[in-house]
This record gives structure tokens, C-alpha cells and sequence, in this order.
């Protein structure tokens, strides 16, 4: 629904950066800024702030800007994992300060 109204309230504290989206129709939802360092092991490590309910295929619209490529030639791994694009930093629990393995394809 386009009428519905939002409030952002923006807070710092020791965990990061937290800001809070309320609806004014639906309940509150925190959500927390966090900052994952993507590292392509050849020298070049970018460090990318985005939001825990961030996707993947988010992240790499970041960090592509950044790296000034395109985010369809970016491949983000940990170890044997390759990440989905659809899925969110959150639901692989890739938590604040976390460092990743950054490929190009």
C-alpha cells in the first residue's frame, strides 16, 4: 500500500549502526547496518556496509560500485559455500566484520 507512512529512528552503539524502520500501521522492525570484508585474495580487500537483511545479489551491487565492475562478474564464497544471490546476509549469518572470499568471473 502506497498511504502507509514510515518513521526511520538512526542509532550508533557499540554493535554497529542500528536504525528503526517503523510502520506506522504494522509493527517496528530493527535492523542492523553491519560491514563484511570482501577479500579476492589478489591484493584487494573492500570493506562493504549494508544492512543484515541485505541479499547477496545486494551486497554485490555494492561492492561492484566500489570495485567499479558489474555485479554479474562478482562471485562471493567462503570456503566451498558459493553464495546465492537471492538469500539473504542474514539467513547465512554473515554477521559484522565477517570476511568473505571475493572472485571474479
Amino acid at each position: 500500500d502506497a498511504t502507509r507512512r514510515h518513521t526511520i529512528y538512526i542509532f550508533s552503539g557499540f554493535d554497529g549502526w542500528r536504525y528503526i524502520l517503523h510502520h506506522h500501521s504494522l509493527s517496528t522492525k530493527v535492523i542492523t547496518m553491519i560491514e563484511v570484508i570482501l577479500d579476492d585474495r589478489l591484493g584487494k580487500k573492500v570493506r562493504v556496509k549494508c544492512n543484515e537483511d541485505d541479499s547477496i545479489g545486494d551486497l554485490k551491487k555494492l561492492a561492484a560500485a566500489q570495485l567499479g565492475t558489474r555485479p554479474e562478474k562478482l562471485k562471493i564464497q567462503k570456503w566451498t559455500t558459493i553464495y546465492k544471490d537471492h538469500i539473504t546476509l542474514e539467513d547465512y549469518e554473515i554477521h559484522d566484520g565477517m570476511s568473505l572470499e571475493l572472485y571474479y568471473q
